[in-house]
Protein backbone atom coordinates (compact mmCIF):
# COMPACT_ATOMS: atom_id res chain seq x y z
CA UNK A 1 0.00 0.00 0.00
CA UNK A 2 1.32 3.35 -0.43
CA UNK A 3 2.86 5.68 1.92
CA UNK A 4 0.51 8.43 2.93
CA UNK A 5 2.79 11.39 2.02
CA UNK A 6 2.66 13.10 5.39
CA UNK A 7 4.45 10.21 6.99
CA UNK A 8 7.23 10.79 5.13
CA UNK A 9 9.87 11.61 7.10
CA UNK A 10 12.19 13.50 4.28
CA UNK A 11 10.20 16.22 3.83
CA UNK A 12 9.49 16.85 7.30
CA UNK A 13 13.46 16.59 8.19
CA UNK A 14 14.15 19.17 5.34
CA UNK A 15 11.12 21.72 6.28
CA UNK A 16 12.41 21.35 9.86
CA UNK A 17 16.19 21.79 9.05
CA UNK A 18 15.75 24.77 6.65
CA UNK A 19 12.54 26.27 7.18
CA UNK A 20 11.50 26.07 10.76
CA UNK A 21 15.22 26.58 12.45
CA UNK A 22 16.68 28.86 9.76
CA UNK A 23 13.55 31.01 9.19
CA UNK A 24 11.47 30.99 11.76
CA UNK A 25 13.41 30.48 14.57
CA UNK A 26 16.77 32.08 13.19
CA UNK A 27 18.87 30.26 15.72
CA UNK A 28 22.75 30.18 15.81
CA UNK A 29 24.79 28.63 13.58
CA UNK A 30 25.89 26.04 16.16
CA UNK A 31 22.60 25.27 17.37
CA UNK A 32 21.81 24.34 13.92
CA UNK A 33 24.29 21.96 13.96
CA UNK A 34 23.56 20.06 17.17
CA UNK A 35 19.74 19.65 15.67
CA UNK A 36 21.68 18.33 12.24
CA UNK A 37 23.94 15.96 14.06
CA UNK A 38 21.23 14.29 15.98
CA UNK A 39 18.69 13.68 12.98
CA UNK A 40 22.03 12.02 11.03
CA UNK A 41 22.77 9.95 13.83
CA UNK A 42 18.86 8.94 14.41
CA UNK A 43 17.76 8.62 10.80
CA UNK A 44 20.57 5.93 10.07
CA UNK A 45 19.80 4.18 13.62
CA UNK A 46 15.78 4.05 12.52
CA UNK A 47 16.67 2.97 8.83
CA UNK A 48 18.70 -0.29 10.24
CA UNK A 49 16.05 -0.88 12.70
CA UNK A 50 12.78 -1.35 10.03
CA UNK A 51 15.45 -2.63 7.56
CA UNK A 52 13.79 -0.37 5.13
CA UNK A 53 15.69 2.24 2.22
CA UNK A 54 16.03 5.64 3.94
CA UNK A 55 13.64 7.27 1.41
CA UNK A 56 10.79 4.94 2.41
CA UNK A 57 11.42 6.28 5.95
CA UNK A 58 8.24 6.98 7.83
CA UNK A 59 7.28 9.58 10.97
CA UNK A 60 5.53 6.30 12.82
CA UNK A 61 9.04 4.27 12.09
CA UNK A 62 10.73 7.15 14.07
CA UNK A 63 8.66 5.33 17.06
CA UNK A 64 8.80 6.45 20.84
CA UNK A 65 10.71 2.65 21.66
CA UNK A 66 12.97 3.64 18.27
CA UNK A 67 13.76 6.45 20.31
CA UNK A 68 14.41 4.86 23.52
CA UNK A 69 16.64 2.66 21.73
CA UNK A 70 18.16 5.10 20.12
CA UNK A 71 19.31 7.07 23.20
CA UNK A 72 20.41 3.69 24.82
CA UNK A 73 22.95 3.03 21.81
CA UNK A 74 24.14 6.58 22.31
CA UNK A 75 24.96 6.12 25.76
CA UNK A 76 26.63 2.54 25.73
CA UNK A 77 27.90 2.40 21.95
CA UNK A 78 28.76 5.61 21.31
CA UNK A 79 30.05 6.21 25.15
CA UNK A 80 28.14 9.44 25.61
CA UNK A 81 27.40 10.97 29.12
CA UNK A 82 24.04 11.72 30.18
CA UNK A 83 23.86 15.32 29.18
CA UNK A 84 24.76 14.44 25.58
CA UNK A 85 22.00 11.98 25.92
CA UNK A 86 19.70 14.52 27.01
CA UNK A 87 20.65 16.87 24.63
CA UNK A 88 19.95 14.52 21.53
CA UNK A 89 16.22 13.50 23.18
CA UNK A 90 15.65 17.80 23.26
CA UNK A 91 16.13 18.06 19.66
CA UNK A 92 14.25 15.16 19.26
CA UNK A 93 11.49 16.50 21.12
CA UNK A 94 11.17 19.63 19.17
CA UNK A 95 11.30 17.90 16.24
CA UNK A 96 8.48 16.07 17.13
CA UNK A 97 6.74 19.29 18.05
CA UNK A 98 7.27 20.94 14.74
CA UNK A 99 5.81 17.71 12.99
CA UNK A 100 2.82 17.90 15.79
CA UNK A 101 2.06 21.50 15.66
CA UNK A 102 1.70 21.04 11.53
CA UNK A 103 -0.23 17.76 11.07
CA UNK A 104 -3.25 16.97 13.17
CA UNK A 105 -2.88 13.31 12.16
CA UNK A 106 0.27 13.12 13.98
CA UNK A 107 -0.25 14.13 17.06
CA UNK A 108 -0.49 11.09 19.03
CA UNK A 109 2.66 9.61 17.34
CA UNK A 110 4.35 13.40 18.92
CA UNK A 111 2.71 12.94 21.91
CA UNK A 112 4.38 9.80 22.42
CA UNK A 113 8.09 10.44 21.48
CA UNK A 114 7.51 13.89 23.81
CA UNK A 115 6.65 11.32 26.80
CA UNK A 116 10.24 9.17 26.85
CA UNK A 117 11.42 11.48 29.75
CA UNK A 118 15.20 12.84 30.28
CA UNK A 119 17.67 10.83 32.39
CA UNK A 120 18.21 12.45 35.37
CA UNK A 121 21.91 13.49 36.80
CA UNK A 122 23.92 15.29 39.57
CA UNK A 123 25.35 18.49 37.75
CA UNK A 124 28.49 19.51 38.18
CA UNK A 125 29.76 22.55 40.14
CA UNK A 126 29.95 25.67 38.08
CA UNK A 127 33.31 26.05 37.50
CA UNK A 128 35.19 29.56 37.91
CA UNK A 129 38.37 31.36 38.39
CA UNK A 130 39.45 33.13 41.37
CA UNK A 131 41.42 36.34 40.74
CA UNK A 132 45.02 35.00 41.62
CA UNK A 133 44.34 32.11 38.93
CA UNK A 134 42.83 34.31 36.34
CA UNK A 135 45.56 36.88 36.31
CA UNK A 136 48.34 33.73 36.20
CA UNK A 137 46.37 32.51 32.90
CA UNK A 138 46.76 36.24 31.64
CA UNK A 139 50.07 36.57 32.19
CA UNK A 140 51.25 32.94 31.16
CA UNK A 141 51.83 34.01 27.28
CA UNK A 142 55.06 35.40 25.82
CA UNK A 143 53.97 38.91 24.63
CA UNK A 144 57.71 39.24 23.05
CA UNK A 145 56.14 37.01 20.20
CA UNK A 146 53.80 37.64 17.62
CA UNK A 147 51.20 35.20 18.71
CA UNK A 148 51.94 35.42 22.50
CA UNK A 149 50.54 39.03 22.03
CA UNK A 150 47.47 37.78 20.02
CA UNK A 151 46.74 34.91 22.56
CA UNK A 152 47.09 37.34 25.52
CA UNK A 153 44.63 39.62 23.60
CA UNK A 154 42.53 36.36 23.50
CA UNK A 155 42.27 35.54 27.34
CA UNK A 156 42.19 39.22 28.27
CA UNK A 157 39.32 39.62 25.54
CA UNK A 158 37.46 36.80 27.28
CA UNK A 159 37.87 37.75 30.59
CA UNK A 160 36.80 41.18 30.45
CA UNK A 161 33.69 40.95 27.86
CA UNK A 162 32.52 36.78 28.96
CA UNK A 163 32.42 36.51 25.06
CA UNK A 164 31.41 32.64 24.14
CA UNK A 165 34.07 31.10 21.98
CA UNK A 166 32.32 31.58 18.63
CA UNK A 167 31.41 35.27 19.74
CA UNK A 168 35.29 36.27 19.76
CA UNK A 169 36.24 34.23 16.50
CA UNK A 170 33.56 36.67 15.01
CA UNK A 171 34.41 40.20 15.88
CA UNK A 172 36.02 42.24 13.49
CA UNK A 173 38.11 45.54 13.68
CA UNK A 174 34.67 47.38 12.83
CA UNK A 175 33.01 46.01 16.26
CA UNK A 176 35.24 47.58 18.11
CA UNK A 177 34.77 51.43 19.28
CA UNK A 178 37.97 53.38 20.24
CA UNK A 179 37.53 56.15 22.46
CA UNK A 180 40.17 59.27 22.30
CA UNK A 181 40.38 58.45 26.56
CA UNK A 182 41.99 55.20 26.18
CA UNK A 183 38.75 53.12 26.60
CA UNK A 184 36.19 52.04 24.68
CA UNK A 185 33.62 48.94 23.72
CA UNK A 186 32.50 46.22 21.93
CA UNK A 187 29.61 44.83 19.52
CA UNK A 188 29.27 41.10 19.75
CA UNK A 189 26.91 39.07 17.76
CA UNK A 190 25.40 36.09 19.92
CA UNK A 191 23.18 33.58 19.39
CA UNK A 192 20.31 34.46 16.78
CA UNK A 193 21.73 37.07 16.06
CA UNK A 194 20.99 39.16 18.88
CA UNK A 195 23.79 42.04 19.25
CA UNK A 196 25.22 43.57 22.38
CA UNK A 197 27.73 45.92 23.61
CA UNK A 198 30.06 45.44 25.70
CA UNK A 199 32.84 47.69 27.75
CA UNK A 200 36.57 47.59 27.81
CA UNK A 201 38.83 48.47 29.53
CA UNK A 202 41.89 51.00 28.66
CA UNK A 203 44.27 47.79 29.30
CA UNK A 204 42.02 45.52 26.70
CA UNK A 205 41.71 48.51 24.59
CA UNK A 206 45.76 49.05 24.22
CA UNK A 207 46.38 45.11 23.75
CA UNK A 208 43.17 45.18 20.99
CA UNK A 209 45.01 48.32 19.41
CA UNK A 210 48.15 47.15 18.91
CA UNK A 211 46.96 43.60 17.54
CA UNK A 212 44.87 45.53 14.27
CA UNK A 213 47.25 48.93 13.83
CA UNK A 214 46.95 49.44 10.41
CA UNK A 215 44.12 47.15 9.37
CA UNK A 216 41.28 47.60 7.94
CA UNK A 217 37.93 47.41 9.64
CA UNK A 218 36.67 44.16 7.63
CA UNK A 219 39.51 42.40 8.95
CA UNK A 220 38.74 39.88 12.07
CA UNK A 221 40.76 41.00 15.43
CA UNK A 222 41.96 37.48 16.33
CA UNK A 223 43.46 36.29 12.89
CA UNK A 224 45.91 32.85 12.43
CA UNK A 225 49.03 32.69 10.44
CA UNK A 226 46.93 32.82 7.16
CA UNK A 227 45.80 36.28 8.03
CA UNK A 228 42.41 34.74 8.54
CA UNK A 229 39.83 34.71 11.25
CA UNK A 230 40.46 32.06 14.23
CA UNK A 231 37.73 29.80 14.64
CA UNK A 232 36.12 28.61 17.93
CA UNK A 233 38.43 25.83 18.19
CA UNK A 234 41.46 27.96 18.61
CA UNK A 235 39.78 29.93 21.17
CA UNK A 236 39.80 26.58 23.14
CA UNK A 237 43.15 25.25 22.30
CA UNK A 238 44.68 29.08 23.35
CA UNK A 239 43.29 28.66 27.03
CA UNK A 240 43.70 25.28 26.73
CA UNK A 241 47.79 26.17 25.28
CA UNK A 242 48.70 28.02 28.71
CA UNK A 243 46.85 26.02 31.50
CA UNK A 244 50.27 24.23 32.25
CA UNK A 245 52.26 27.65 32.75
CA UNK A 246 49.75 29.40 34.85
CA UNK A 247 49.09 26.18 36.96
CA UNK A 248 52.99 26.39 37.63
CA UNK A 249 52.68 29.82 39.02
CA UNK A 250 49.10 29.38 40.50
CA UNK A 251 48.86 25.59 41.14
CA UNK A 252 45.09 25.27 41.83
CA UNK A 253 44.57 25.83 38.14
CA UNK A 254 45.76 22.13 37.66
CA UNK A 255 42.92 20.60 39.68
CA UNK A 256 40.21 22.84 37.15
CA UNK A 257 38.84 21.62 33.54
CA UNK A 258 39.62 25.57 32.16
CA UNK A 259 37.97 26.33 28.67
CA UNK A 260 36.19 29.64 27.35
CA UNK A 261 33.31 29.27 28.86
CA UNK A 262 34.86 28.32 32.12
CA UNK A 263 36.58 32.34 31.98
CA UNK A 264 33.22 33.19 30.75
CA UNK A 265 31.56 32.07 34.26
CA UNK A 266 34.50 33.29 35.86
CA UNK A 267 33.87 37.40 34.23
CA UNK A 268 30.10 36.82 35.42
CA UNK A 269 30.92 35.91 39.31
CA UNK A 270 33.73 39.00 39.80
CA UNK A 271 31.29 41.11 37.96
CA UNK A 272 28.90 40.30 40.89
CA UNK A 273 31.14 40.42 43.41
CA UNK A 274 32.35 44.01 42.28
CA UNK A 275 28.00 44.95 43.11
CA UNK A 276 27.18 44.60 39.66
CA UNK A 277 23.70 43.52 39.30
CA UNK A 278 22.05 40.84 38.23
CA UNK A 279 20.19 42.18 35.57
CA UNK A 280 23.35 43.89 34.20
CA UNK A 281 25.13 40.64 34.06
CA UNK A 282 22.81 38.82 31.99
CA UNK A 283 22.80 41.78 29.11
CA UNK A 284 26.37 41.80 29.77
CA UNK A 285 26.88 38.03 28.85
CA UNK A 286 24.01 38.15 26.15
CA UNK A 287 21.46 35.65 28.22
CA UNK A 288 18.08 35.35 27.57
CA UNK A 289 17.12 33.81 30.73
CA UNK A 290 17.33 36.23 34.14
CA UNK A 291 17.15 32.33 35.66
CA UNK A 292 20.66 31.36 33.56
CA UNK A 293 22.27 34.32 35.35
CA UNK A 294 21.13 33.65 38.74
CA UNK A 295 23.10 30.28 38.68
CA UNK A 296 25.89 32.69 39.57
CA UNK A 297 24.77 34.42 42.69
CA UNK A 298 23.80 30.64 43.62
CA UNK A 299 27.85 29.07 43.57
CA UNK A 300 29.19 32.37 44.51
CA UNK A 301 30.95 31.14 48.07
CA UNK A 302 32.82 34.44 48.98
CA UNK A 303 29.70 36.78 48.79
CA UNK A 304 27.67 34.40 50.40
CA UNK A 305 30.46 34.32 53.57
CA UNK A 306 29.86 38.11 52.99
CA UNK A 307 26.44 38.07 54.10
CA UNK A 308 26.94 35.95 56.71
CA UNK A 309 29.40 38.03 58.31
CA UNK A 310 27.37 41.06 57.77
CA UNK A 311 24.48 38.91 59.68
CA UNK A 312 26.72 38.46 62.59
CA UNK A 313 25.22 40.55 65.20
CA UNK A 314 22.27 38.31 64.97
CA UNK A 315 24.10 35.21 65.48
CA UNK A 316 26.32 36.50 68.26
CA UNK A 317 23.96 34.70 71.20
CA UNK A 318 22.78 38.37 72.13
CA UNK A 319 18.90 38.70 72.48
CA UNK A 320 17.89 41.86 70.94
CA UNK A 321 17.53 44.82 73.19
CA UNK A 322 13.23 44.87 72.21
CA UNK A 323 10.93 43.25 69.82
CA UNK A 324 10.15 45.09 66.45
CA UNK A 325 6.93 45.27 67.72
CA UNK A 326 7.64 47.06 70.79
CA UNK A 327 9.13 50.36 68.59
CA UNK A 328 6.91 52.91 68.08
CA UNK A 329 8.46 54.78 65.16
CA UNK A 330 8.55 51.31 63.51
CA UNK A 331 5.05 50.43 63.67
CA UNK A 332 3.64 53.29 62.99
CA UNK A 333 5.65 53.71 59.78
CA UNK A 334 3.87 49.88 59.04
CA UNK A 335 0.78 51.80 59.53
CA UNK A 336 0.99 54.67 57.46
CA UNK A 337 1.79 52.34 54.48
Amino acid sequence: MKTHEPERLGGWVRRFLIEHLVVERILSRNTQRSYRDMLRLLIPFAVDAHKTAVDRLTVSNVSADVVRDFLHHVERRRGCGVRTRNQRLAAIHAFATFVGERCPELIPWCGEVRAVPFKRYDRPGLCYLDKPEIDALLAAPDRSTEQGRRDHGVLLFLYNTGARASEAAATTIGDLDFRPDGSGAVRLVGKGGKTRHCPLWPTTMRSLRELTHGRTPDEPVFRNRRRTAVTRFVIHATVARYLVDAAAACPSLAKKAISPHVIRHTTATHLLRAGVDINTIRAWLGQVSIDTTNVYAEVDLETKAQMLAACGSFTSGKAPTRRWRDDPALMQFLRSL
